[in-house]
């Protein structure tokens, strides 16, 4: 593969791009992360190519659909009409000139970083890159990834970060379902290779996002985010053994949670829940204590809150074992209705969700599962996770016809006076129902 040429004065072309607002952006990874992007992207006026390997995606978009709930078709068919296209061929990597990356960091079996993603785009990218182009890696992952990953690709093709190409890390902040943030509104970190990078890289994001949070370094970009999740992993960690604990001294825990909120200082509301869900919080602290262990630390803390974090579904089913046994029922051969499949309420996310594992521990010991969601008409298609099931609609006879519901995700379109009214048992995972009905268990 021939090398590329040092020239300085490709990155002073790109600034000239960037400040005329004729830059092509090409986002790589359409996803709950990607998609939002591109669409800002062009909402400002930007050419935006987006690219993605699932084929069915790209052939939605295409068509001017939309496979995330809360970007309807008329949000896509707009940004067509902006400029902003999908495809699956990377060979058009030539066209743009940024490449931001927004592809899923999962963990391996042995809960180990996964990379693969973010390598097989950049080496499918590579071969049709360019000198002047940028790169920003958005993907969650450790620190150190921008620098000890990408950069030796880049340099391996003859692009060398601040000199002929520029090369950043700016974490993804999306908050699916949250009506008060969008893309635009969420301040953004960024780290930059070199100071030419960072200086390039936020000159670009400027025309999208409102407030830009540079920082000194790709590493310490990277590691922003994972203290952001980090902090709201042990937190999260904290509050659910704190309401096992309440649980065992038959106190509310939601209720003492409420009552401490009221003090105006010194305390932060966390709530707990039936265990971790999302594509962050319950991965990303493993990136660091992966990395740790490079440096001869060990994350105890860090370590300690995702044990209890991952026996929350475990927890939950305990809990439904024991509510069915005083009811005279078992486990196995009990009808049970998981209401809410997403990871939180309102949004059609189910990535990690803790319901598709309580399912799935349920059905291991023998119960017939079903699920209801009004924003997950048919069960995902899922690594680890295989349900051939669709939602079932909530009438007051479907509601009957089960030995138990199990409140995995309260969204707010369930009919609550409903399920109380006519549901022989509901295990409430989320605190939605209160105390005192006679039908109602907390979880």
């Amino acid at each position: 593969m021939p090398s590329i040429p040092i020239e300085s004065h490709m990155l002073v072309s790109l600034e000239d791009l960037i400040a005329r607002r004729t830059v092509c952006v090409g986002i790589y990874g359409l996803g709950y992360v990607g998609l939002p992007l591109a669409l800002r992207f062009a909402e400002v006026g930007l050419k935006v190519i987006g690219f993605d390997i699932d084929v069915a995606k790209v052939r939605q978009l295409r068509e001017g659909d939309s496979y995330i709930e809360r970007l309807t078709p008329a949000v896509i068919q707009r940004a067509q009409g902006q400029g902003f296209e999908a495809t699956t061929d990377f060979a058009r990597t030539t066209e743009v000139d940024a490449l931001i990356i927004c592809v899923p960091t999962p963990l391996n079996a042995y809960r180990e970083p996964d990379l693969s993603f973010i390598i097989n785009t950049i080496e499918a990218a590579l071969p049709h890159m360019r000198a002047g182009q940028l790169v920003s890696l958005e993907s969650t992952t450790w620190p150190g990834t921008t620098d000890e990953v990408l950069a030796p690709r880049l340099r391996a093709r003859g692009l060398k970060p601040g000199e002929n190409c520029a090369l950043v890390f700016s974490p993804e902040r999306e908050d699916p379902g949250n009506p008060h943030y969008g893309t635009k509104d969420i301040p953004k970190v960024i780290g930059g290779t070199t100071p030419r990078c960072l200086a390039l890289g936020t000159a670009l994001y400027q025309h999208a996002i409102q407030t830009m949070v540079p920082v000194s370094s790709t590493r310490a970009a990277e590691m922003t985010k994972l203290l952001e999740n980090i902090h709201r992993s042990v937190n999260i960690g904290l509050v659910n053994e704190m309401k096992i604990v309440a649980d065992k001294m038959d106190i509310n825990i939601h209720e003492v949670i409420n009552a401490a909120a009221t003090k105006p200082f010194g305390f932060v509301p966390y709530k707990p829940g039936p265990g971790l869900g999302g594509h962050c919080i319950p991965i990303d602290p493993f990136y660091l204590t992966w990395k740790a262990r490079e440096y001869g630390v060990n994350t105890r803390f860090i370590e300690l809150a995702g044990e209890v974090n991952h026996y929350m579904p475990h927890w939950v089913v305990e809990k439904i074992t024991d509510a069915l046994n005083a009811r005279t029922r078992s486990v196995k051969g009990s009808r049970i209705l998981v209401l809410g499949l997403a990871y939180k309420k309102n949004i059609d996310d189910t990535r990690e969700s803790p319901a598709v594992e309580i399912m799935d521990l349920l059905q291991a010991k023998g119960a017939h599962i079903d699920y209801s969601d009004p924003h997950v008409p048919t069960f995902p298609r899922k690594r680890d996770y295989h349900f051939d099931l669709q939602s079932v609609a909530l009438t007051p006879e479907s509601i009957a016809n089960y030995d138990c519901l199990v409140l995995a995700t309260d969204h707010d379109d369930f009919n609550y006076p409903q399920l109380v009214q006519h549901a022989s048992l509901i295990v409430d995972t989320r605190g939605r129902l209160g105390v005192g009905i006679g039908n109602v268990v907390a979880a």
